[in-house]
């Protein structure tokens, strides 16, 4: 079996919430005189040229901003993949991933799901007070490289239901070079089309309510001469320089590309440089600068009334009839604030680029799917208990477990330990359900920490409790353990339980994962 935390557990065999014909529970449904909020989305995609993390990232995530993002999406391209590297960041966070999630954590983010596929590398983060209302999160990739064998080309997408609304976030790095222009929008019907979830309401990409696709497209700017080209941008007359545009110009002739929507190109394109500096190639190859890097977003269109259908038509299918009943009770609508270039950065050939979105929705639920807590005092020195409560129906399975974390975790994987829900059951009635958790596994020191009832089922974490005082262990302290040696018995707490999971992982890269896993798992239990 995977790690807690992982999105490729097993499926269960039970339906997503958003399967379920009722997801909504009646109090919920009664949201026509709810106002729309409004959600600020923080994207990034840079082609990195396998350049490790600068040391400040602090511009490209607007930390200092006085409006913060209620969500970060993240997608690079060209992560370093040598093999040592790709098999130690299977295991551990590549160096990326674990720059941007202890900044983000202190910041109340947690890392809700990524995706990796040899370069392409896709994060999803939120603001801790959304994340029991982020369900269904499932992850995919497609290779087009080599004739789709190889995946330093492709595509990797993260796709969720945020307050009962279906996002999807496709990364992409396409063909390179000028002339393989209509190859590129082949490989991005390709990826679309291949595309798949395990989800009825939303099972291809363009089902989805809202659809982000980016990163390293590679169009170019075709037919204007280096020299002009260069005249546009010293003078930031970047206007000229749209209708020649290859993305712009497929747009107007590809039905597939028609539909999305992009803000204006009003920044300097962002490829190619020389490394650590803002001058564009001076190399022998001398390549004409072109806006690679891109965001757009298409809105699904709204489905038509019966009396507006063609005429040809009877009328409305099932599915398109419940899409026009959502988009008419619970509207979706985006704004792009920004969209630029960070030219700050140099570690590349390429600028990153940013697009910062405010959506305004009508929320479908407001009320998480599971109520839990510590039961009286925790500490190292007694075993302890978690008690929960289901607010309403949803699809628990023996996959399911709770996850003890420190105050500001980092991602779904940064637990201290966890305790499988229906292995650790000790008591329930229909309202309240306990679970055990061994004194061994609770950190000795002690430190404020929550809980968390992942839901294996929907991949992702459906209840979070109050934070809690764990005391540090009185035993210990009347045993005299010096501070550093508490320290050395929480690390090591931690270790067996990460190395606990880092054995399945492991198992499971390899291929040699199979039913009785689930077996082995427990019976290392006694051997760690």
């Amino acid at each position: 079996m995977h790690k807690p935390g992982v999105e490729n557990v097993p499926y269960s065999g039970v339906d997503s919430m958003e399967d379920s014909e009722e997801p909504l529970d009646s109090q919920q449904l009664g949201l026509g005189e709810k106002e729309e909020e409004s959600f600020r989305l923080h994207m990034v995609t840079w082609n990195v040229a396998t350049a490790d993390p600068p040391d400040d990232v602090t511009t490209l995530l607007h930390l200092n901003s006085p409006k913060s993002p209620d969500l970060y999406v993240i997608g690079l391209q060209e992560v370093y993949s040598g093999p040592l590297r790709f098999v130690s960041d299977a295991v551990f966070d590549d160096p990326w991933s674990y720059l941007l999630m202890s900044l983000l954590a202190p910041q109340k983010y947690i890392k809700v799901s990524s995706i990796r596929m040899q370069g392409l590398l896709l994060l999803f983060f939120s603001k801790l007070e959304h994340v029991p209302f982020i369900r269904d999160v499932q992850a995919t990739y497609t290779r087009t490289g080599l004739f789709g064998y190889w995946g330093n080309k492709g595509g990797v997408s993260i796709r969720l239901s945020f307050y009962g609304h279906t996002l999807c976030f496709l990364n992409c790095h396409l063909a390179a070079h000028m002339k393989y222009a209509s190859e590129r929008v082949d490989e991005f019907e390709y990826i679309m089309d291949t595309q798949s979830f395990d989800c009825k309401r939303a099972p291809t990409i363009v089902d989805h309510r809202l659809v982000f696709w980016f990163g390293d497209l590679n169009f170019r700017i075709q037919d204007h001469g280096m020299h002009f080209v260069r005249t546009c941008i010293d003078k930031q007359n970047y206007s000229l320089l749209w209708s020649k545009d290859q993305l712009i110009m497929m747009k107007q002739k590809e039905q597939v590309l028609q539909e999305f929507e992009e803000g204006p190109l009003d920044f300097q394109p962002t490829y190619k440089f020389d490394r650590n500096s803002d001058t564009y190639d001076t190399s022998a190859k001398k390549r004409k600068p072109a806006w690679t890097d891109r965001i757009l977003w298409r809105l699904r269109p709204k489905a038509l009334p019966p009396d507006e259908e063609n005429e040809n038509k009877v009328g409305l299918d099932a599915k398109k009839l419940k899409q026009l009943e959502e988009d008419m009770e619970y509207p979706l609508k985006i704004r792009q604030d920004v969209y630029t270039s960070i030219m700050e950065y140099s570690i590349s050939d390429h600028k990153p680029v940013i697009g910062i979105f405010t959506l305004e929705l009508r929320k479908m639920y407001e009320t998480p799917l599971v109520r839990l807590q510590a039961e009286g005092d925790w500490s190292a020195d007694i075993d302890a208990m978690v008690v929960y409560s289901p607010l309403q129906p949803f699809p628990s399975s023996t996959w399911d477990w709770i996850g003890l974390y420190k105050v500001g975790f980092s991602s779904v994987s940064d637990y201290i330990t966890y305790t499988w829900v229906k292995d650790d059951e000790v008591a329930f009635n229909e309202e309240v359900i306990q679970v055990y958790v061994s004194k061994e596994e609770i950190p000795v020191q002690g430190g404020d920490c929550v809980l968390c009832y992942y839901c294996n089922a929907l991949k992702c974490i459906i209840g979070i409790s109050e934070p809690f005082q764990v005391q540090a262990s009185k035993v210990a302290i009347e045993e005299g353990m010096l501070p550093k040696r508490i320290n050395g018995l929480d690390k090591a707490v931690i270790h067996n339980c990460h190395l606990k999971r880092n054995i399945i992982l492991v198992c499971s890269i390899f291929g040699i994962f199979n039913a009785q896993l689930h077996l082995y798992y427990h019976r290392l239990l006694f051997l760690i």
